[in-house]
């Protein structure tokens, strides 16, 4: 059976709209976690796909953050087997420091509902090709990233330069939350209440229009994700030849 490991960090943070996806290509997926040291990660050898999800940490804390570390490696071993990654958020800021990028602090958290521009390349894109140009989805995020050297920036924000982009053929890093749902908005603002209202959101208004941005951005989603899907069973064909 073909399968999908899900490094997750948070119990709000789920695959969401990717597990919609994943379904649909009849691939079956779990979550394992490193962070408090009692799982390791399934031998990449047999599973066809990895995610990387969000999480409230920094890469460039990892005296702070050890598992990050572990993390790192289990996307370099991932890469060089050439299994499909799909970083996400925090996902895709690991994903770019294993590729040797810069990982830093933003000058300030880009938390709520915005625009996100696709990028020349992203024309020619495998999960990119014929989106509109622009659409509104979840970002939430305190940390940016250099575009890894040999990378192609796939999307931008009018704050962050990079927020999506693409490694090779199968590896994909989005900053942006395209896999949320309403109930894991509603979920993700009760767990980090304290620290939105520190930073001024306004988390009522955030979840009231959750629902009217994930409906309008669900075709892309939809297209995005199972795009990636069909990367996960062009691997697993190819792992399958004699």
């Amino acid at each position: 059976m073909t399968r999908v490991i899900a490094l997750q960090h948070y119990g709000c943070e789920t695959l969401g709209a990717l597990a919609d996806a994943l379904a649909r290509a009849q691939i079956e997926w779990q979550y394992a976690s490193l962070a408090d040291g009692q799982q390791t990660v399934p031998d990449l050898r047999e599973i066809e796909g990895l995610v990387v999800l969000g999480g409230p940490f920094s890469v460039y804390q990892p005296e702070r953050y050890p598992f990050l570390r572990s993390e790192i490696e289990v996307i370099k071993r991932a890469l060089a087997l050439g299994k499909p990654v799909l970083g996400i958020c925090l996902g895709s800021q690991l994903l770019a420091s294993a590729l040797g990028a810069k990982v830093r602090a933003a000058e300030a958290p880009e938390i709520g509902w915005l625009a996100i521009r696709l990028e020349p390349a992203a024309r020619d894109d495998y999960l990119f090709h014929d989106l509109p140009e622009s659409f509104i989805t979840c970002v939430w995020h305190g940390d940016i990233f250099d575009l890894p050297p040999g990378a192609v920036s796939l999307a931008r924000s009018i704050t962050s330069q990079c927020q999506a982009y693409r490694y090779g053929t199968t590896a994909y890093g989005l900053l942006f939350h395209l896999e949320m749902k309403p109930e894991m908005v509603k979920a993700c603002v009760t767990a980090f209440e304290p620290r939105l209202r520190k930073v001024g959101l306004d988390t009522e208004h955030c979840v009231a229009e959750a629902a009217r941005h994930i409906t309008a951005a669900a075709p892309v989603a939809e297209r995005v994700f199972g795009r990636w899907a069909e990367l996960v069973w062009a691997g697993a064909a190819r792992g399958a030849l004699p």
